[in-house]
């Protein structure tokens, strides 16, 4: 069965096996007060397609990815400043960073995207939510 997307909901595509992805998925979780986003993994059938949707290329992806309402997306560091926006605290205050030259911005997350593994870990497969976080994940079959 296809997920089906909401219309007035932003979603973050994130890399599953990441666990720096997914400890940040459930800082966003905690911190999205406001219940802004819902979330589906790079890996899974739906992620696949919304990426592919959008002409980019999942074997080369190394980006957390924020599909606004529509075909608006954020990659890299946009997105991650543009989901700070949307969370409580004053972590909204990181939108401010968005001032600052794209090439500077992508250079540190581009840093910790490619260690990621190497600094955070890996799992050998996607993380399975919880039963009360489940609503908020699109596709949560992979």
């Amino acid at each position: 069965m296809e997920a089906v997307l909401p219309e007035n909901k932003k979603i973050i595509l994130f890399d599953g096996v990441c666990n720096l992805c997914n400890n940040a998925i459930n800082f966003i979780i905690e911190h999205d007060k406001k219940d802004v986003f819902r979330f589906a993994s790079l890996q899974s059938d739906l992620g696949r397609k919304l990426v592919m949707e959008r002409g980019i290329d999942p074997e080369i992806l190394d980006s957390i990815i924020l599909i606004e309402p529509g075909v608006v997306y954020y990659e890299k560091s946009t997105a991650a400043l543009k989901i700070a926006k949307e969370l409580s605290g004053g972590y909204s205050l990181m939108k401010h960073f968005l001032f600052l030259p794209n090439s500077i911005r992508d250079g540190v997350y581009n840093l910790v995207a490619t260690n990621r593994y190497k600094w955070f870990g890996k799992k050998e497969s996607c993380m399975i939510p919880t039963t009360e976080l489940k609503a908020k994940f699109l596709d949560s079959t992979t």
